[in-house]
């Protein structure tokens, strides 16, 4: 069997922390700012921790290495 390869997009999106949850950047920041409250922009500042159920797909499919 050849090595697995971890997905290059998925590497630059998602991170593995020490106890085996995945980050990712807070979605909806990418543009019509204007019509977000400041409230909505404030909380989306950062990363965040993902759902269990997404986690699981991103560590199997996108980044099989990083168990």
């Amino acid at each position: 069997m050849p090595k697995l390869k971890t997905k290059s997009g998925a590497k630059k999106r998602f991170k593995i922390t020490g106890t085996g949850k995945v980050v990712a950047a807070q979605a909806g920041k990418r543009h019509g700012m204007i019509k977000r409250t400041n409230k909505q922009i404030r909380n989306q500042r950062g990363t965040t921790i993902l759902f269990e159920s997404d986690a699981k797909n991103v560590k199997k499919f996108f980044l099989p290495n990083q168990r």
